[in-house]
Order: structure tokens, then C-alpha cells, then sequence
């Protein structure tokens, strides 16, 4: 593997262990040329997938952009990083092992939004809020309100119910 800061082709493999539960494996490598040391995931791909979004735009499917807009949703919450990539990871596999190499935009959102409501209830609101487009308040209190997130003890603060 070429080294990511002095372009050397070779770097040695110092250590390998299984990740992800053993979806993936962790290398870790140096640079012979410049000392540097990274790391590395190997990970099987079933197949290329194609995104094709709501305006009928194809793109290939980014694994790092779904990791960004997940890490997004669960910034400054208390969970565990691995419980994260796990969830990537699962819907990864599933959209791998669907059978079909185009999938729709919409069918990547209602995945992380699933897996997001079982992981935090926070997290799953501040997706659903880019996800669902929200412009006003009233979107966060009538999704709320419509998954049943809101304690059924706390009243709303303008005297609805």
C-alpha cells in the first residue's frame, strides 16, 4: 500500500486484528521511506453500488459520506464510536446484499433513520432534521410528537398536549 504522506509504494504491515466485529480488519502500517505510521481497514464489498438521488442524479455510494452524516447526528452524545461504525457496517451489508447495485437516497435515509432510533433518540431527531428538511419548530414538535419520543410527563411549554 502507498504511504498517504510520502507517496513511498511499499509500507510494511506492523500488526493486524480483526474490527467491526470482525466485518473488517484493522492494519496497522509504516513507512520504511519516511517513518510515518497509519492505519488502515480492509473491509469485503460485496458489489459497486450507485446512489441515485430524488432529482435522478447517479452517484457511486460514498461510505465515508454515510460515516460523516452519522457522526453529524451523534456529535457531543455519549456513544461509544464502535457502536457507530457497527451500525454503518450493518447498513452497509444490507444495502450490499439487497440485490440490486442502484439504490435510492430515500432507501439510505430510512436505513440510518431506523438505526438511528434504536442507537439515540437525540440523534435520530437531528438526522430526521436534515433528512425530513425541517424549516420551522413545529416540524421538531410534530415529528417528535408523531414518533412518540416526548415523555408522556412533560407538558409543552405553550400549553398543548
Amino acid at each position: 500500500m502507498r504511504c498517504p504522506f510520502c507517496s513511498h509504494p511499499d509500507t510494511q504491515v506492523k500488526d493486524s486484528r480483526p474490527a467491526e466485529d470482525g466485518a473488517a480488519i484493522r492494519r496497522r502500517r509504516f513507512c520504511p521511506s519516511c517513518s510515518a505510521r497509519f492505519t488502515t481497514f480492509e473491509r469485503v464489498q460485496l458489489r459497486e453500488l450507485t446512489v441515485v438521488k430524488r432529482n435522478g442524479r447517479r452517484a457511486p455510494f460514498d461510505r465515508d459520506k454515510l460515516e460523516r452524516s452519522v457522526a453529524l447526528a451523534v456529535q457531543k452524545r455519549n456513544i461509544e464510536p464502535d457502536r457507530v461504525d457497527q451500525m454503518v457496517s450493518g447498513i452497509v451489508r444490507r444495502l450490499e446484499s439487497s440485490g440490486d447495485a442502484d439504490v435510492t437516497s430515500d432507501m439510505i435515509g430510512e436505513l440510518v433513520m431506523d438505526a438511528l432510533k434504536s442507537l439515540d433518540p437525540v440523534a435520530y431527531v437531528r438526522y430526521a432534521s436534515v433528512y425530513k428538511d425541517f424549516r420551522e419548530v413545529d416540524d421538531f414538535r410534530d415529528f417528535i410528537k408523531g414518533e412518540q419520543l416526548a415523555q408522556p410527563n412533560i407538558e409543552d411549554p405553550k400549553g398543548k398536549s
